[in-house]
């Protein structure tokens, strides 16, 4: 093994299968209430016997192989198993419905399909006469129909006694150009594109990354962003594999909570919706109790945010350090309880985080490192470290990552994690990446003079009024949502007179303040439709938004009954709100907003 950084994941995997294989763990699944556990032997073992088993089904290099799943073992197997045989994979998203998984499935010409379930078998077998590529379906778990498909534990049974010297040998010839994986994009708009990204791609990313976030093999973290989501893959897998970390895969989103008890991890990585969730709980919680603990929370918010800011500029002085020892002695540590007792940090990525949120978890002890970057881009293009931290930026790129900004302001940037272009797309590849290799994020940012990145809003979501005001609606909305009578926020307006707010209110806090306020509302219906429920719910906004210009704050107000979803097409799986998709299904609300007003 050479001391050399790796240059394609294959050798990012033998190498720490080598380095760190007398560990006992390298990851582990709850089964059936008990968390089964997986050694670096057994996966490398797993790894070589499905690679066997691909050869035999006409898997070939080049070829590419789907994996249809929720995060578990056999998806990292699956991966590693592919990528060794030269084949790129094609992760497709557990919650996408049945004619979205059949178009990248047609789209990538996957002619084997890994399924985690019965449920997503059905919905390959909902159109699989449209896929003419796809010849094979291997299901994780035993089904109750299997049909034709495989079962994974008897594919790697068939598979078992292969060479490990002339295997290892075959996945070292694999290099750095070589297509590793097709990721297909979200898609606010339009349908996804796949984006192509090689083993120099990811690899190079993984190797500057841990060049600024430096982690070890004594650290565990709990993986339940969805691996086919580029953040997860490269820094829950890739990364945590290439610096012996061990790897808990949750049981799903509504476990995070009990995992985190459990397992008890040192990092994690989330989008902002967790900690918004997690923020907008403690505020819930605080809300609710006594006046004596209402007070004591206040202050040690206040005071928190005031010492975090003075201790990333490296001033904080002994009387607000014992101040600050004390708000963590009545209110911070608990929050640290409640994650376990054991991060280190978390790590924020896929949207903007709202620096108040980063400040109060700052102050708690639970430092969240936010980073930015596109699936386009492997995906990490900078990140806040302990040694170069802002609140309020995604920190500072990574190494050999170059970023410069547009005349309108627009985020490029270029160097080895930008993607070879999209699949079977020359003019959109052409359209996002000059002769030069530099890639068009779509984002509007600053970089600082002292090399500070900060993200201000998507160039596509930026709301150019009538009165030709610009307005970025991200933060905006951002800052809504630190209220605990709101669950969800979405500004619009542009072309219009002035911008309004879709507001998702919760419910059950919004209806506890009408109890404690003597409101007699039967339903919940009735409730959002009460003028003082609605007239609460925009004093929360405009305090929330006090500090903006006139012009940025929203004039009407739409109550939206439940949140945007995935199911209901309103979200990406990533958990961006598809504006056009929301504008256009609460287009009668909308207008009626508007109605009597001329867009002058």
């Amino acid at each position: 093994m050479s001391d050399a950084s790796p240059a394609t994941l294959n050798e990012l995997f033998l190498d720490a299968i080598e380095r760190f294989r007398t560990h006992p763990v390298v990851m582990r699944r709850k089964v059936d209430g008990i968390w089964v556990e997986l050694s670096y032997t057994e996966l490398l073992e797993r790894v070589k016997s499905l690679s066997h088993a691909l050869t035999t089904l006409g898997v070939r290099p080049g070829d590419r192989v789907a994996i249809l799943s929720e995060n578990r073992p056999e998806w990292a197997i699956t991966d590693y198993a592919t990528l060794a045989l030269g084949a790129a994979d094609v992760p497709i998203f557990p919650t996408l419905p049945a004619r979205q998984v059949a178009y990248i499935l047609r789209d990538s010409g996957a002619s084997v399909a890994f399924v985690s379930s019965q449920a997503q078998l059905n919905k390959l077998r909902e159109t699989q006469a449209e896929c003419p590529a796809l010849r094979c379906i291997v299901t994780f778990d035993a089904v109750t129909t299997p049909g034709d498909a495989l079962v994974f534990d008897a594919l790697l049974a068939e598979g078992r006694g292969a060479a490990v010297a002339a295997w290892e040998a075959a996945a070292r010839q694999v290099t750095a150009d070589d297509l590793a994986t097709l990721i297909y994009t979200s898609g606010t708009t339009g349908d996804p594109k796949g984006v192509m990204l090689t083993h120099g791609n990811i690899t190079s990313n993984v190797v500057h990354s841990l060049a600024r976030i430096q982690l070890d093999g004594e650290e565990e973290c709990l993986s339940f962003l969805p691996l086919s989501h580029i953040f997860e893959r490269m820094a829950g897998h890739y990364l945590m594999l290439h610096c012996g970390a061990l790897i808990n895969y949750a049981g799903g989103i509504d476990t995070v909570s009990a995992d985190m008890l459990e397992r008890r991890p040192t990092v994690m990585l989330s989008v902002p919706r967790l900690y918004e969730k997690i923020f907008a709980r403690v505020l819930e919680s605080a809300a609710t109790g006594s006046t004596l603990k209402r007070r004591i929370f206040h202050w040690a918010r206040h005071t928190g945010e005031r010492w975090a800011e003075a201790k990333v500029a490296g001033r904080v002085l002994p009387g607000l350090a014992l101040s600050h020892a004390l708000a963590d002695r009545l209110v911070f540590r608990k929050l640290r309880e409640r994650t376990g007792g054991r991060i280190r940090f978390f790590v924020s990525g896929g949207a903007p985080l709202n620096p108040d949120i980063a400040r109060f978890f700052y102050a708690a002890g639970l430092p969240i490192l936010e980073g930015y970057g596109l699936t386009e881009t492997s995906p990490v293009i900078a990140v806040n470290t302990f040694e170069d931290f802002r609140f309020g930026t995604v920190g500072k790129p990574i190494p050999r990552a170059e970023v410069q900004i547009a005349s309108d302001g627009e985020i490029l940037t270029r160097g080895p994690q930008v993607m070879r272009g999209y699949f079977d797309k020359p003019e959109a590849t052409r359209e996002a990446l000059t002769p030069d290799g530099w890639f068009h994020t779509g984002d509007i940012g600053e970089l600082s003079e002292d090399g500070f990145l900060r993200i201000t809003d998507r160039k596509k979501d930026l709301i150019v009024t009538a009165g030709g005001k610009n307005i970025a609606p991200q933060p905006i909305e951002n800052m809504v949502r630190t209220s605990r009578f709101i669950v969800n926020a979405v500004m619009l307006g542009d072309r219009r007179s002035f911008p309004i707010m879709l507001l998702v209110p919760n419910v059950p806090v919004l209806r506890e303040w009408a109890t404690h306020h003597g409101l007699a509302v039967e339903s919940d219906e009735a409730l959002l439709a009460h003028p003082d429920a609605m007239e609460k719910l925009e004093r929360e906004v405009k305090r929330k938004l006090r500090d903006l210009a006139r012009f940025e704050v929203p004039k009407r107000f739409v109550l939206i009954p439940e949140d945007f979803s995935i199911e209901s097409g309103e979200m990406t799986p990533t958990l961006k709100v598809r504006r056009r998709v929301v504008e256009e299904k609460y287009r009668a609300q909308i207008d009626a907003a508007y109605a009597g007003v001329t867009s002058t």
